[in-house]
């Protein structure tokens, strides 16, 4: 049900899906930078943060 949540973040507002399961880490800021530079780029990265762990 937590990853459920998660991917749905994921899709609407990319970091906050990877901070809630990273935190304040590298792969935030990385997510960041992504979602600034595409929302494609960011969503597709927050869902492969949440489904690898």
């Amino acid at each position: 049900m937590g990853d459920l949540i998660r991917i749905i973040f994921a899709i609407l507002l990319p970091p906050v899906g990877v901070f809630l399961q990273v935190g304040f880490r590298g792969a935030f800021w990385l997510n960041i930078l992504l979602t600034l530079l595409g929302y494609i780029p960011g969503i597709v990265h927050a869902v492969w943060i949440i489904a690898r762990r």
